[in-house]
Formats: C-alpha cells, structure tokens, sequence
C-alpha cells in the first residue's frame, strides 16, 4: 500500500489538481442545495412568481453544469495517473528482465511473466483512476456538508457523526476480504495464464505424443479454479454493496425522522432548514458510499500489485562485470575452472566443485546425461550466469574482472536452433560481424561455413529474404549460417551447445570440417550429444549429476571410466 501511495505522490500535479477539484466540488454541491431548496422554498411557500425565480434556475443551471465539468476533470486526472503508474511500473518489469534475461528465464513461467506484465498492472488501474480521486474528494466534500449541516442544524449534524463512522469501519471489514480473495484470484489468474501459453507453445509436440486430453483438463482446471476465485471477489463486492446501502438509507431514515418531528410536531425549525439538510444529508452519505465502492475496487487492486511489486523486488543477481581488457594478440584464451559450482535455488544445484583446465586453442568437448549440466557451464563460460561457488578463470584472472563488451567480442555462441531475424541471409550472416562488413567478407565467412554452394543455388543468392525465427531454412542451414557468423566475427572462444543434434549426416559432416577450422585460431568447447563426434577432442569433461565423473581423451576415458563407456556402447547399438 505504501509504494503505491508512493507512486501516486510522485504525481503532484495530477494530486494537486484533485485536491483543488474537491474543494470545488464542495462548494458546488451545497451550493447546488442552496440553489434547489431556495426555488422550490420561494414557489411554495413564499409564492414567489416564476418570473422572479429565474435567475436562481440560471445560477442552477451553470452549478449542474459545472458539477459535471468538475467530475470529468476528476476522472481524466484519475485515469491519467493509472496510465503513468501503469507504464512505468511496465517499463521497470522490461528494465529489470532485459538487465538480466537468462536469469528471468530460470524463475517461473513466461505466461506467469505475461500475465504480470499485462494483466497483473491492469488490475492496478482501478485504484489509481478511481480509489485515489475519491480518496481525495472524501477527505474534503463531507467535511465541507458536515461543517455547512452543523451551521444549519446542530442534531442532524450530530447523528451524522455518529452514524458515519459505520461506513468506513464495515470498509476496513470488507476491505481484509477483498485483499486476500484478490491475491487468491490474481495467483489463480497467473497461474492459469502460464500454463496456458506453455501448453500452446508446445501443442504440436503434445498432439504428436498423444497428450493433448491431458493437458486440456488441465487448463480446464486451472480455468475452473479462475473462475471460483473471480466469483468468490464478486461475492465480496454485493456484500459491500448491500451493507453499504442499507447503513447509509438507515441513517437518511434517521435524520428524515428526526427533522419531519422538529418541523411538523415540534415547530422548531423552517421548512427552508429541513429541506436543506435533507438535501445534504444523501449527498453526504452518497460521497461516503463512494469511497466504499472506490475503497472495494482499490483493496482488489491489492492482489496485483503484489503480484508486480515481488516480482519488482525478486532479487535477481546480475552478472558482474570488471574493467579489464581482453588482449588476445592472435592467442585464444586458456580457461581454468575451480571448484565450480551453480545452483537454480530451489531447484537445487546444477553444478558442483567442477575443477578443469581448457588449453589455448583446444578442442574441449563437455559430455553427460540430460541434466548433468552440459549447458550450464557453457552459459558459465559465455557470461550470461555467474558462478554460485568457485572460480571460472580466463588467462588467469577472474571472468568477472573483463570488460564485458571485450569479453563479448572474443566469444561466439552457437545453441541448438540459432535464431535467425527477419531480414536477407546476407544480413543474417552479417550480424555476427563489426559494423560495415563487406559482402565479399560474408561470402569468405559462408564458404568457409560449407554454405556458399546452397546459397548460390537460390533465385536471390545472398538477398534471399528470411522469415522470422529462420522460417523457410532447415536446421542444418540455420546451424551453418550461425557458422558463418563465427568465421565473420573471428572469435578466440566458439561454444557450440549440441551443433549436431537433429542433423543428417552430411551437413553433421559439414559443420564438424567447420569446427576444425575454426579451432585453429580458437578456443572450441562442444557440449556432445552424439559422443562419435567428439572422438578426436584434445579433452573431454565428463559430467554426472553436476559433478565430473572423468576427464581426459576418448581413449583415456574407454579406459577409466566405466560411465562414459556405457553412454558409447548405448549409442553404438553394443549390448552387454
């Protein structure tokens, strides 16, 4: 509640603006019943002509008139301040996950972020286009009715008091509700919205494993839990509605009741002072009720605003950074790990006390089971996590004391479905180069990749327009154009996450003649899926359950460690 106070302070203007129109309002609404008794007063009981009473119904008139200016001006403020709230708080979202995307990506779903990003600051909207405008208005208008009905008639003015505070103390009743069944609705709402976009971003893989049915109970699940937790706050809101409008029509009975005795009974008030109060007096409930719908809509705003504000304060680790320069000089770096270690916190650890040495231009190749923490290291190495125990050192010094435009500028990543821009191959080719690359130079980088001859073939060569995410070009060909881009850039350090998976055997073939060529000026680190690939690395690190099981050569390895010879002899069809 406090930051988004906060917030809405930073808003001066806006606030000061509202301020001011209540204050108007105020002076308005008594002004307005001023107006009303005086006519109906001077028809009725003074039979006053119409002819007199005319200026009174033009001042009427401009008062109506500008009541409404005045509440229009209230809700373009309130809906002006949602929208800055909303698109700084969305700005402060984006900041915080592009800052660190790889580590975003580890902690809960994308539709979970989505749905804090959208729908979460949404349901924000209310408490600053209409809790905080009323907010401010009922601190002053039914002061200005109390003040005014006190001057006329002190006991009606009394039982106002009294009953008035009902409403904001059945307020902070319904409000402990609302809070908590709107967090409840807002969990529920994330976390239907997650899986929802994880199962759509995988449908064609469920549809071909047969497992659509199951996932649609799923979502029909989470959809129904929606549903219940909507329904439970709209509950909540009737209720708040209901006894809203009976103490606030059981206090107008009261103060009708009082004041019908004193002017017909008793006689001791005008007709004038009677009708005037009871003019006031539903105004004045009126703003009160207000505040308790507004006070409703703001307390349901609760449960995404911490949704937003934990995801705001989630600490999120940034990769850290130095002031040291890579000087290569023509010398790929030497990489030494020591007794590296990473966790994804609760997950558990991915890697634990790893200990290697990488040797300048080496051929290191990094093999294990699924999970064993293969790609771990490699993000490790490329920068986009840091180490959660140990040291990962380059040349010597700590990878966290290099420039990170220096050390980027050294390393090519090449994953297992490069990502390719909507844009020619020529300038997909080109991305992975300095600024003002020549075509010639992208035609050496995509010969050298064994990609020329197929580029050639097609009807625009190297303007060949190409889709988004690589539409229209096979997995091979993203893969050798990733190439392409090493060979352009000149790396000291190429990582390859699994180059060859999924690949036929003579673009596998293709891409290993690639990577001996890139190894002659550079560091390679392989991460191995298909172990007949990596026979002839210089070392080969092999990593079970996030701990190394064995290192050295393949033939070393046959050797001396018996889980590295099943994984071959799994793959080489050998039964035992």
């Amino acid at each position: 509640m406090k930051e988004l106070n906060q917030l809405a302070k930073e808003q001066r203007a806006s606030t000061m603006t509202l301020y001011g129109a209540s204050l108007l309002m105020g002076g308005v609404v008594v002004g307005q019943a001023y107006l009303l008794v005086s006519i109906v007063n001077s028809i009725f009981i003074e039979k006053i002509g119409f002819q007199e009473i005319l200026p009174m119904l033009g001042a009427l008139l401009l008062i109506l008139l500008g009541r409404a200016a005045i509440s229009y001006v209230n809700g373009r403020i309130g809906i002006r301040m949602a929208r800055k709230v909303k698109r700084d708080l969305r700005k402060r979202l984006l900041t915080k996950w592009a800052k660190n995307p790889l580590q975003t990506s580890i902690h809960g779903q994308s539709g979970q972020k989505v749905s804090t990003m959208m729908d979460a600051v949404d349901g924000l909207d209310g408490y600053y286009s209409q809790y905080i405008p009323q907010r401010i208005q009922t601190t002053i208008v039914p002061l200005i009715l109390l003040v005014t009905i006190f001057t006329e008639h002190v006991y009606t003015g009394l039982i106002m008091v009294v009953t008035a505070p009902f409403i904001p103390i059945f307020m902070a009743i319904i409000g402990v509700m609302t809070k908590k069944k709107s967090e409840k609705q807002m969990d529920k709402l994330t976390a239907f919205s997650g899986r929802f976009l994880d199962t759509l971003q995988g449908l064609t893989t469920l549809k071909l494993l047969g497992r659509g049915a199951r996932q649609k109970e799923g979502i029909k699940s989470s959809s129904l839990d929606f549903r219940e937790a909507t329904m439970d706050v709209l509950k909540t809101a009737f209720l708040s509605s209901l006894m809203l409008e009976f103490i606030s029509m059981l206090s107008i009975g009261l103060i009708a009741l009082e004041v019908g005795l004193r002017l017909v009974v008793f006689e001791s008030i005008s007709f004038f002072t009677a009708f005037f109060v009871l003019v006031l007096a539903p105004e004045f409930y009126q703003s009160l009720k207000e505040l308790g719908h507004a006070f409703h809509t703001g307390r349901g705003s609760m449960g995404a605003a911490k949704k937003v504000l934990e995801e705001l304060h989630e600490k999120v680790q940034p990769v850290k950074w130095g002031e040291r320069d890579l000087i290569s000089n023509g010398n790929p770096p030497t990489i030494e790990l020591r007794n590296l270690g990473f966790s994804y916190g609760e997950k558990g650890y991915a890697l634990q006390g790893v200990t290697a040495v990488f040797p300048s231009r080496g051929q290191v190749a990094i093999v294990g089971q699924s999970g064993a923490g293969k790609t771990t290291i490699l993000h490790l190495l490329a920068g986009l996590l840091d180490p959660s125990e140990g040291d990962l050192l380059i040349n010597g010094f700590l990878r966290r004391e290099y420039v990170e435009d220096a050390w980027f500028d050294q390393l090519s990543y090449i994953s297992q479905n490069p990502y390719l821009f909507s844009g020619t191959i020529a300038e997909n080719i080109a991305v992975g180069g300095r600024d003002g690359v020549t075509r010639e130079e992208i035609e050496s980088a995509a010969e050298k990749a064994g990609i020329s001859e197929m580029i050639s073939g097609l009807q625009k060569g190297y303007d060949t327009p190409v889709g988004e995410a690589g539409r229209g070009i096979s997995g091979g060909e993203k893969q050798r154009i990733a190439i392409a881009r090493a060979f352009l850039k000149g790396p000291s350090l190429v990582l390859f996450d699994e180059p060859t998976t999924g690949l036929d055997l003579v673009t596998e073939q293709i891409l290993q003649s690639s990577i001996e060529e890139l190894a002659k000026c550079a560091t390679v680190i392989t991460v191995a899926h298909r172990l007949h690939t990596i026979r002839k690395a210089d070392t080969i690190l092999l990593l079970d359950k996030g701990r190394v099981a064995g290192m050295g050569t393949h033939e070393e390895l046959m050797e001396s460690a018996p889980h590295y010879r099943e994984m071959v002899n799994v793959q080489q069809g050998v039964k035992h």
